[in-house]
């Protein structure tokens, strides 16, 4: 009887481990068959991410025998908004390209005045170190396409192509939670300023170092002018994006600088939104705004109790139009 019962237990000891063993086997075939779906799944993910919205907008008034006043006016503008974001593994790099011009005419002139104008890249690489964190470089390069005036008067230039021109070089760290969102934290950054016309650079515009002459000694020059301006600093950009609703998309940049080497405490501010109302496939609207405050670019201030002064004041921009759209 103990024969027997030790005999049973044997084969069942035994018959236990060949399933224990078999299962081990089937497992690993099982886990390497999941790690060769995940790798032709990670292969077939194309890398590239591509798209943006281009829209021709338009607007005009026409008034006749209006009792409260005003002008007819036609004015035409175009916004381009174009990213192209790679990422496979570890590795990140986000390219966005903005582009904008405007012109409106007013009344009875015939001439057309600039009334937006903007051209701006900017290029980040980052490389992940922990979850959401990216060690990152960043560039950026902005400027604007042709001269513009203080309206009325259009027949002296305050600026045109590369002057001013900025550029900005930035080493730091890119938080991104997700898609919508990110913030580059930048201790090490370079900005440049560009005025590539002695015309403005000798009078200090933009912030460049100005000509300075002695009046005392038959205006001889004390100071020469600087067409560049280096700066080395701070650097924040915040990210974000999101849909309001089924037919509301927004987008918001915000842009922090502080120079470590003159007045750190004066921040430059950069902050820009796109609000774009989708009416149907081709027809939306589209509300952008900017805001810009830099303590070294002195404004004829046009507003306020200071009006018709000139200094370092917050500048701001919207343009709204309606029109075409093409969103990829």
């Amino acid at each position: 009887m103990k024969k027997r019962i030790f005999s049973i237990l044997l084969l069942s000891v035994a018959f236990s481990s060949f399933s224990q063993e078999v299962t081990k086997d089937d497992a690993a075939k099982v886990q390497a068959e999941i790690d060769k779906l995940k790798a032709i799944a990670a292969d077939s993910v194309k890398p590239w991410q591509i798209g943006g919205v281009v829209s021709i907008n338009g607007q005009q008034v026409s008034l006749t025998n209006w009792s409260a006043g005003g002008n007819n006016s036609i004015s035409l503008g175009g916004l381009v908004n174009v990213f192209a974001k790679y990422k496979k593994g570890k590795v990140t790099w986000d390219n966005n390209l903005e582009l904008g011009y405007g012109v409106i005419k007013q009344g009875d002139n015939k001439k057309w005045w600039k009334n937006d104008d903007k051209i701006q890249f900017s290029s980040k690489f980052g490389r992940q170190i922990k979850k959401s964190w990216y060690a990152t470089a960043l560039g950026d390069f902005r400027t604007q396409f042709v001269e513009g005036y203080n309206y009325p008067n259009d027949s002296i230039y305050i600026s045109k192509f590369m002057a001013p021109g900025y550029a900005l070089a930035a080493l730091g760290f890119d938080y991104k939670p997700n898609d919508h969102f990110s913030a580059f934290i930048a201790p090490v950054t370079g900005k440049f300023t560009f005025v590539n016309d002695d015309s403005l650079a000798r009078y200090g515009a933009f912030g460049v170092q100005k000509e300075i002459r002695d009046p005392n000694n038959g205006g001889a020059i004390t100071q020469n002018f600087k067409t560049h301006r280096e700066e080395f600093g701070a650097y924040l950009k915040v990210q974000y994006q999101t849909k309001v609703m089924e037919n509301i998309t927004f987008q918001t940049v915000l842009e922090l600088f502080s120079n470590y080497l003159n007045n750190p405490q004066n921040v430059d501010v950069n902050w820009t939104t796109l609000t774009t109302f989708k009416v149907n496939k081709f027809i939306s609207a589209t509300l952008a705004t900017q805001l810009i405050y830099d303590d070294d670019i002195k404004v004829l201030r046009n507003a306020g109790d200071r009006k018709g002064t000139i200094g370092p004041d917050v500048q701001f921009k919207q343009v709204l139009g309606v029109g075409f759209t093409y969103k990829f």
